[in-house]
């Protein structure tokens, strides 16, 4: 059988895709519920047929929507740009080091720029995958850190230490949580306040019990003694201490503030998570090469969906993510 072409670079990606057919040969071997062939997505019959004029199959048996296309299903569903322009942006975005904004799409793209943010936050969307176990199997510990992200020019040039002290983490500001897992992963997620009981129920969920962690003074991390093994630096006399400190966590917040900083330029508080998410996403796959991350990022498109009313936060109550 013939090895199956895989592009390694966007300019690779960019010419293959430009095939309708490859984009379809490329997305089928990749969705999960098609590994034994195609399935009708209403009656998941077997029993389908290959339209080659119109790119999509027909179900044989008698029921509303016989016809399908390789969307249906996925973060694509529904949106009239082709793949030809779907999958090169999902290459962009997965594979860019600090992102990729939707100026820059729409112009790489030739969509509109109100097009090219609804993608982005559909391959966003894509992005939340499932974490695979708690954090500190590895022995090599985890630093557990806090950073405010926002707030007005002016107060952007204080230390972390300053405005907790100060108090100038308000209402201007997002709260975002992260832990890392030394020579592994992170996870970093938005949260209400950085009292004790918030944190300390990020950290019993995502941390595995008796792991060493790794903390500043800050005291609502006071307690975890008693079921991990918890260090603290005191970043008001020193940043490292030996194996003491959470120089991890803070280079991810860098990496992440210089992307909502210098691509995104201004991040609603309402859609931070998406672009933590995203973040997260290239950061734990960070060892992969670009074709590696694109293919694992491609997996992830199905069984998810997001509406331009959900985006925007104008979607009714009883609406949905299918």
């Amino acid at each position: 059988m013939e090895a199956l072409y895989e592009p390694q670079t966007l300019q690779e990606a960019i010419l293959y895709f430009s095939i309708p057919e490859n984009c379809l040969k490329y997305l089928v071997l990749r969705r999960p519920e098609w590994k034994d062939g195609v399935v009708c997505p209403v009656c998941g019959s077997t029993a389908v047929g290959f339209l080659k004029n119109q790119l999509r199959w027909q179900c044989s048996e008698r029921h509303p929507r016989r016809q399908f296309s390789i969307k249906v299903g996925t973060i694509m569903e529904d949106s009239p740009i082709g793949l030809e322009k779907w999958l090169p942006a999902t290459w962009m975005i997965l594979n860019a080091k600090n992102g990729i904004s939707s100026c820059e799409i729409a112009r790489a793209l030739g969509v509109t720029q109100k097009t090219a943010w609804f993608m982005l936050h559909r391959i966003r969307l894509a992005q939340q995958g499932k974490h695979g176990g708690k954090l500190g199997g590895s022995g090599n510990g985890v630093e557990v850190d806090e950073t405010f992200i926002g707030g007005k020019a002016r107060n952007m040039h204080k230390s972390k230490r300053a405005r907790v002290i100060t108090g100038t983490g308000g209402k201007d500001k997002t709260m975002v949580m992260g832990m890392m897992e030394r020579g592994g992963n992170v996870r970093a997620m938005v949260v209400d306040n950085r009292r004790k009981a918030e944190l300390q129920k990020q950290v019993r969920e995502h941390v595995e019990a008796g792991s060493a962690i790794f903390s500043d003074e800050l005291q609502s991390y006071n307690g975890l003694s008693t079921d991990y093994q918890h260090a603290v630096i005191n970043h008001a006399v020193e940043y490292v201490n030996g194996n003491v400190h959470t120089n991890g966590m803070e280079n991810f917040w860098s990496l992440l503030k210089r992307g909502l900083h210098g691509t995104y330029i201004s991040v609603e508080p309402f859609h931070l998570f998406r672009y933590i998410d995203e973040q997260t996403f290239r950061f734990n796959n960070r060892k992969m090469t670009d074709a590696e991350r694109f293919d694992i990022g491609v997996r992830e498109i199905v069984g998810k969906r997001l509406t331009y009313a959900e985006l925007t936060g104008k979607a009714p109550e009883t609406e949905t993510i299918n």
